[in-house]
């Protein structure tokens, strides 16, 4: 019976450290977690992300990722364009606001008239991309004075031959982002310095950049411009155009060329605008954030763009995590 006894109390002891040293086990795996931003504890609810379909492919990649660490979060992502998403997410209607550009001044005051307060992140670097169908073999580099010539309305360009007599006698097709598209905001301020371009006819708008992938490699006389990413994704029928500045030699899009800053003046930073009240009265919007600031570089690579340096993200988590207090 003695002998039971002190079994029995050397295996209660022999369970209780067991159960400590789990303890400990635990608390040092969950501050290490912390610290790399991942491992948060469960999350459920919705979280609403509208804008850019430049930034799309990453976001995508990010809410698949995330969706297979927290299934009980259900995320939305559309594709309004980056002006679309800003006019949600300056009215407080969604969480998160993709854009290929900066939030513009009047955007801003619509979200401080309604009480909202908008916050970016950058995602990645994209190289807005000019393009022609593979079947195009006659022109390999643009200046933007030759883009100027081809896209402003006022230009009297309308076939190849305009711009080069050596080139076909045939129309240009013009394929371009919609009005409400931030990669067209950025095209019109950077290339054509805010004057209207061409529509009509031989002009397709869309904000869907499927749409204009389709079109011009289709038409060995069409040329569109969009992101990086879906140039990269259609390589095998499309050809991305060398673009001089000034004096300049041609300069091709690539990873180099974009992170560098030498594929001029057409490279630029992509974002996400969190609405800082939807931070910090939802613990899956904040649980994202930090999800998608870990993640980002990663999944801009995977979707073709470019990763930022590693300690820009590193920073943007620091502030992230002093947005809710």
């Amino acid at each position: 019976m003695k002998n039971f006894k002190s079994c029995a109390l050397m295996l209660m002891f022999t369970l209780v450290l067991g159960v400590l040293a789990a303890c400990g086990s635990s608390e040092g795996n969950s501050s290490e977690e912390v610290a790399s931003g991942e491992g948060s504890e469960e999350v459920s609810g919705s979280i609403s992300i509208d804008g850019s379909s430049t930034v799309f492919p990453i976001m995508e990649n990010l809410t698949y990722m995330y969706n297979q660490e927290n299934p009980d979060v259900n995320v939305s992502v559309n594709t309004s364009g980056s002006g679309g998403g800003f006019k949600k997410s300056t009215a407080g209607e969604i969480d998160l606001s993709n854009a290929s550009r900066p939030i513009k001044e009047e955007e801003q005051a619509k979200a401080e008239e309604n009480g909202i307060q908008l916050e970016p992140l950058e995602l990645g670097y994209d190289g807005l991309s000019v393009v022609v169908s593979q079947q195009n073999d006659f022109v390999d580099e643009l200046s933007v004075e030759q883009l100027k010539q081809i896209f402003l309305e006022s230009s009297d360009v309308k076939k190849w031959s305009d711009l080069n007599p050596e080139w076909p006698e045939e129309e240009i097709k013009i394929f371009s982002p919609g009005h409400d598209s931030g990669t067209f905001d950025y095209f019109n301020e950077v290339i054509l310095e805010e004057e209207p371009m061409k529509e009509g006819e031989n002009t397709t708008l869309s904000e869907d950049d499927n749409v204009l992938v389709r079109g011009v490699k289709n038409d060995p006389y069409a040329i569109g411009f969009f992101g990086y990413a879906y140039y990269s994704e259609n390589e095998d029928s499309l050809k991305a155009l060398g673009i001089s500045e000034g004096e300049k030699e041609a300069v091709k899009p690539n990873p180099e060329t974009i992170q560098d800053g030498s594929y001029t003046p057409l490279s630029r930073p992509l974002y996400t605008y969190v609405n800082l009240n939807a931070y910090k009265e939802k613990s899956q919007v904040r649980d994202f954030v930090q999800y998608t600031l870990n993640n980002a570089g990663k999944a801009a690579e995977e979707v073709g763009y470019v990763a930022l340096p590693e300690d820009k993200y590193q920073e943007q988590l620091k502030e992230a995590q002093n947005w809710a207090e």
